[in-house]
């Protein structure tokens, strides 16, 4: 599997992140030939080698050559996406760090979704940002990205469309919520919201005692000298090894009795998104006769900050059970198959020398949804349809 980790030595930031990819060997002239399929003008790349700490990085800067400045809301943004020719992984991928960003400022500012209206993050540049993120993503064949704990500057203050700010500022924040950051002692906006949102929604976490083959590796520059720091975010390409058939986790336990049940897939949904590899509930009787829930979540240790965390703001317990276990898997592997519905996601599992194939049930509730078919209907088919599918490609 080939992954993208980014290394946020000092933060991480739109223009960073496409300056690390260039870096890395994504081309200048096809992520412009990609951007153009984006069906709006105004802007042009520009990218210099420049030098930090005697290393030599890609800065990146949009250059806005004649477009008015907008402020665009996420219906907006939605719709130029849907206007592209760009594929549908880059509109998707683009898409979700929108959505991200606007999650956060709504909550920062105390409004809705679609009331929200981006200053920065709607400019072009910023734009151009996020989207050309996510085609290099898919021009480097990236199928899974990690990253550092995000490095946060505080103790500064940034200028911005609302105001002055304090840093972090408060939309970047509010997005890495549940995901692990290091506040430093530097006064600067070391992760921008945009560099933030697209960690958060594109991230599967914190790359931790995980193996992988080193086959590239990019510096992006951001654009001050930082005193006693390198103002650069480093990318590493490389394949990560298959995972092992029995690995060690950590099961993190608690028995609740005076929570609102509304609350519970809240926060299951939180621990999942968190990194844990599964979360459930039991009804239980406790002391007293009292009914209560156990809930349990199994993470790896590398995500058991988050998790602990977690259990103790979203929920209502005073104390936690920590097990170690060990496990053991069957190998598999997440691939796409084209059937007779498009292009699906898939898990092959392998019992007894061959694999078996299973659509992913996400896959099937969202082409439900575009065929008008019943969701039971789509699985049965696409059930039928992988268990003919052979001689699939590795990936």
């Amino acid at each position: 599997m080939r992954i993208a980790y980014f290394d946020t030595i000092a933060g991480i930031a739109g223009d960073m992140t496409l300056g690390a990819f260039l870096s890395a060997g994504v081309s200048l002239q096809e992520l412009r030939a990609e951007l153009r399929r984006l069906g709006i003008g105004g802007f042009e790349l520009e990218a210099t080698h420049v030098q930090r700490s005697s290393i030599d990085a890609v800065q990146l800067e949009v250059v806005i050559t004649d477009a008015p400045h907008i402020h665009r809301n996420l219906a907006g943004i939605r719709a130029i996406l849907d206007r592209s020719s760009l594929s549908e992984r880059v509109r998707s991928d683009a898409l979700a760090v929108f959505t991200v960003l606007a999650e956060a400022e709504a909550h920062v500012h105390h409004t809705t979704v679609e009331q929200v209206h981006f200053h920065e993050v709607g400019a072009l540049d910023s734009i151009v940002d996020i989207i050309g993120a996510a085609i290099c993503l898919e021009l480097l064949g990236i199928e899974r990205v990690y990253s550092s704990a995000v490095r946060l500057g505080r103790g500064g203050l940034v200028s911005t469309q609302h105001g002055t700010m304090p840093t972090p500022a408060p939309a970047t924040i509010q997005i890495l919520r549940d995901y692990p950051v290091v506040l430093t002692s530097h006064p600067y906006e070391l992760t921008t919201p945009t560099g933030a949102a697209f960690l958060k929604a594109l991230s599967t976490g914190v790359l931790d005692d995980e193996t992988f083959r080193v086959e590239r590796v990019g510096y992006g520059s951001g654009t001050a000298e930082i005193p006693g720091l390198p103002n650069m975010l480093r990318l590493v390409v490389g394949q990560l090894e298959a995972e092992s058939d029995e690995d060690n986790v950590v099961i993190v336990e608690t028995n609740i009795d005076d929570m609102n049940p509304q609350l519970y897939p809240v926060v299951i949904e939180a621990l999942l998104r968190a990194g844990a590899h599964d979360a459930y509930l039991v009804p239980i009787i406790m002391k007293k006769g009292r009914p209560g829930i156990l809930l349990s979540v199994m993470a790896p240790r590398a995500h058991l900050d988050q998790v602990i965390g977690i259990l103790y703001r979203e929920t209502s317990t005073i104390g936690l059970r920590l097990l170690p276990v060990g496990r053991r898997k069957l190998p598999r592997r997440h691939l796409e198959v084209a059937t007779s519905l498009g292009r699906v996601k898939a898990k092959a599992v392998e019992r007894d020398g061959r694999e078996v194939l299973a659509p992913e049930f996400e896959e099937c509730r969202r082409l439900a949804d575009e065929h008008g078919m019943p969701v039971v209907d789509v699985l049965r088919l696409l059930e039928r349809e992988l268990a003919t599918t052979i001689n699939l490609p590795q990936q």
